[in-house]
């Protein structure tokens, strides 16, 4: 007796058999109709809210452990804000009154304060001033691809901190 098999039509027969089932399935099986409706933006806008709410929150920094990289980062970003306001400030200052906040004034009245009012106006501007700079010196590094290990995050860390407390001394009390 001879077969499909021996005739060789094992392929196109199953291939038949296949495209015959397919098309069946497809018209027995309902297709499922899409309905849509216009919104108002307001609606819109309520949907979206309550869906909002039912997204879970992202973790807080509140729940970790405080770390060196994301205490440095926040602190990097605090020293250049407060460095910008006070690099803008003065440049206003004296753009808004040039005669009365001049470099001489400023010199007269600085001189006049008590000794422990300079010390810790040195150290109100060199704190944030020098941590700044050698942090700086640190995203110089990382740029270059170096120190990007959690280990070389670290130790460059606590040299920012090392340079940044002995620099502060410094020009707080011998300058």
């Amino acid at each position: 007796m001879l077969t499909a098999r021996t005739l060789g039509l094992a392929s196109s027969l199953r291939q038949a058999t296949n495209n015959a089932l397919k098309s069946i399935t497809r018209s027995t099986i309902a297709k499922r109709s899409v309905q849509t409706q216009s919104l108002k933006p307001e609606d819109s806008v309520t949907i979206l809210n309550k869906q909002r709410l039912q997204r879970p929150s992202s973790p807080h920094f509140t729940i970790y452990q405080p770390q060196l990289t994301w205490i440095g980062s926040i602190f990097n970003r605090v020293t250049g804000v407060s460095l910008s306001i006070l690099l803008y400030g003065f440049s206003i200052a004296y753009l808004v009154a040039p005669g009365s906040f001049d470099s001489t004034h400023v010199v007269e009245f600085v001189a006049g304060l008590p000794d422990a009012v300079k010390y810790a106006g040195k150290f109100i501007l060199a704190l944030p001033f020098t941590f700044h700079s050698f942090n700086g010196l640190r995203h110089l590094a990382w740029d270059m691809g170096r120190f990007l290990t959690v280990k070389g995050a670290y130790s460059t860390g606590y040299a920012v901190l090392g340079a940044t407390g002995l620099s502060t001394v410094y020009l707080t009390f011998f300058q």
